[in-house]
């Protein structure tokens, strides 16, 4: 079941699933991994001391059926604790506590350690610069994208999802298969719309949870 949930996530990537703790504390230690998913009950190790011995950056979140274990995951700063069967509007709420962790990690330019502020695109035979805070919303246009910015509009021979990686996900949000909107641009929301610089924008059905979740988070 989590990882449907994670697949609806567009900010998550699912690395690996591992039934083997001391597996999983080689990859930890082998690679980056952002947040770790784990059960109370594993083989040879309680999951609970698992975490307390890993020495890495990773966030934790804690699956089980039991109640009991909560207060002493919370002294372990996991990040949230997550009692079975897990709903998808609550594993919302808990990827939404993930979102700004992850995205200002992965979105530096791996230089200055500064955060990316442009994406370079090729428009016909160049490679045009595009700030963030100038595009409006990206629809596919069969083999291409449309980007639509203040700037003025521009066609790139580009997949949705590979445009959806490339932007960072803290500001841009994919809303429809066709379309990916910046947060900070909606208007409105309306029925199973939102308004991006005047032009009325469908919200697909399997994005519908994810969309209005995030887009109505801070409005209470």
């Amino acid at each position: 079941m989590l990882e449907s949930y994670i697949q609806e996530i567009p900010y998550l990537r699912l690395t690996r699933i591992l039934q083997n703790p001391v597996e999983a504390l080689k990859l930890m230690n082998d690679q980056k991994i952002d947040v770790a998913f784990i059960e109370i009950n594993m083989a040879k190790i309680n999951g609970l001391e698992f975490i307390k011995n890993i020495r890495t950056d990773t966030k934790f979140v804690i699956t089980t059926a039991y109640r009991e274990f909560a207060a002493e995951s919370y002294e372990l700063d996991v990040l949230d604790y997550l009692l079975k069967p897990i709903s998808f509007s609550r594993f919302l709420k808990t990827a939404q506590k993930l979102r700004p962790a992850i995205s200002a990690e992965n979105q530096t330019d791996g230089i200055t350690g500064t955060e990316k502020t442009f994406v370079f695109l090729k428009v016909d035979k160049k490679h045009v610069k595009i700030r963030y805070d100038e595009i409006f919303y990206v629809e596919s246009v069969k083999d291409y994208i449309q980007l639509y910015t203040k700037a003025g509009d521009y066609l790139v021979h580009k997949s949705m999802n590979s445009i959806e990686d490339e932007l960072p996900s803290d500001r841009f949000l994919r809303i429809h298969r066709s379309f990916l909107i910046a947060i900070n641009e909606v208007d409105f929301i309306e029925g199973n719309t939102v308004q991006v610089n005047k032009k009325r924008i469908p919200i697909g059905r399997k994005y519908t949870d994810l969309a209005k979740n995030i887009l109505l988070s801070d409005s209470d």
